[in-house]
């Protein structure tokens, strides 16, 4: 295990107590520089008790401002960001089984009061997890007086942290101005909000379950293009809201009101946040990646033609030459090669593109036929196609060009695939 020991209390009291169980442990202990002298006394007090404990120490130091502005972090959740990130690096290349932190019911108490105050779900009252994936929290059922007792019965030394006095920090003023009114009003304070949790956690369970039961009758398809849900199973719930902000609330949006009117909305409109869309299309909601095309066209010259393979976006081009025609499909083209002009280029498409789709004897604007074929928005604003001197030999996956097409006359067929 590797136990995360900033010299603090509450982490040199885990610390010995899993020295007295003779369990395997590691220590890693941040230095986030925001103290100045006071963090390296930190840093020593930490590398003397792994030598008193014959135990290996890992000491990491941070430039936590220099992050947090980079980032645009609070300081308070840019050291939290670093030293996780670093945590589960250690845990990975050097293959610990558990990460242990020293968070105890007071810390609970005080995160569900944060919490609390900013506006939060179900989710949000629920409390610190024991175990959240391979972090482990074995103090969470102890109070800050229980660790403290134990600690002056042992003998225990530890570092104070004075920042931990200030008033600065929300996470400091609900400790020493709030919980103090509310253990006064409540002496049994600490009992009553663990049964509190352990019946938040309950619903919580249930709430869940019925959220995966629904997610079943209305995920459609999963794709590349994102994950289509049945808007009619929204409606039908007695509340469609609630169920909207359960299945999207992690995809970083906050205008819920637009995400309900999108239920009713005509096809093509969305919502986005940071990082998703969450568009309108005909019976359908469809949650996609906010993804910045890096690459808008590739150009293909005879040579890598020939050698057959070409890597793009959406996957593998193939090429080859046949002697003969065998099934065609959307993924699948025969082309006659002396009617290609090189180099091609592979693009996304763009308004004003026309093509000849195969078999009709008219042009057709792109626009018009992918409105038509009735694709999402998230789908035509993902089509390719092909083109040699800016005339369009194939929209990849879709349909092919009348103008290339073999013929009784073709004396090289070239196919074109999709991998």
């Amino acid at each position: 295990m590797l136990i995360a020991v900033s010299g603090g209390i509450d982490s040199v009291v885990l610390t010995h107590l899993c020295h007295a169980l003779g369990l395997n442990f590691s220590l890693a202990h941040c230095n986030f520089n925001l103290r100045a002298e006071e963090s390296n006394k930190d840093e020593a007090f930490v590398l003397e008790l792994a030598e008193a404990l014959d135990v290996e120490v890992f000491i990491q130091n941070f430039d936590t401002e220099a992050y947090a502005k980079a980032h645009k972090r609070s300081i308070q959740m840019a050291a939290r960001e670093l030293r996780y990130d670093w945590f589960k690096e250690l845990a990975t290349q050097l293959k610990f089984d558990y990460i242990l932190t020293a968070h105890h019911a007071d810390d609970n108490l005080e995160t569900f009061l944060i919490n609390f105050t900013r506006g939060t779900g179900l989710n949000g009252l629920t409390g610190i997890p024991m175990l959240n994936d391979n972090v482990v929290r074995p103090l969470l059922p102890f109070s800050r007086l229980q660790i403290e007792a134990f600690a002056k019965e042992q003998k225990i030394t530890w570092r104070e942290d004075a920042s931990n006095a200030s008033r600065k920090y929300l996470r400091n003023k609900l400790r020493h101005e709030v919980v103090p009114i509310l253990k006064e009003i409540n002496p049994q304070l600490l009992d009553s909000f663990q049964n509190t949790i352990h019946n938040l956690n309950d619903t919580a369970f249930i709430v869940e379950n019925s959220l995966k039961a629904f997610a079943e009758r209305a995920i459609v398809s999963k794709d590349s293009f994102g994950t289509t849900y049945k808007v009619s199973e929204f409606k039908n719930t007695g509340n469609p809201k609630a169920y909207l902000f359960e299945i999207f609330k992690n995809y970083g949006f906050t205008e819920w009101h637009d995400i309900v009117d999108l239920l009713d909305a005509q096809s093509g409109k969305f919502v986005k946040s940071n990082t998703h869309r969450l568009i309108k299309h005909r019976e359908y909601l469809i949650l996609a990646d906010l993804k910045s095309t890096t690459i808008e066209s590739v150009t293909l010259s005879a040579d890598e033609v020939q050698n057959g393979i070409i890597k793009t976006a959406f996957g593998d081009l193939f090429f080859d030459e046949v002697d003969a025609v065998s099934e065609t499909s959307k993924k699948c083209i025969y082309v006659d090669k002396e009617l290609l002009k090189f180099p091609l280029v592979l693009r996304l498409w763009k308004e004003g593109d026309t093509f000849q789709p195969i078999g009709m004897t008219g042009k057709k604007r792109v626009s018009k036929y992918l409105k038509d074929e009735k694709l999402s928005l998230v789908e035509k604003e993902n089509t390719w196609v092909l083109t040699s001197e800016d005339k369009i030999i194939w929209v990849l996956g879709k349909r092919a060009d009348e103008r290339f097409k073999i013929t009784k006359n073709t004396k090289q067929i070239l196919i074109i695939a999709i991998r």
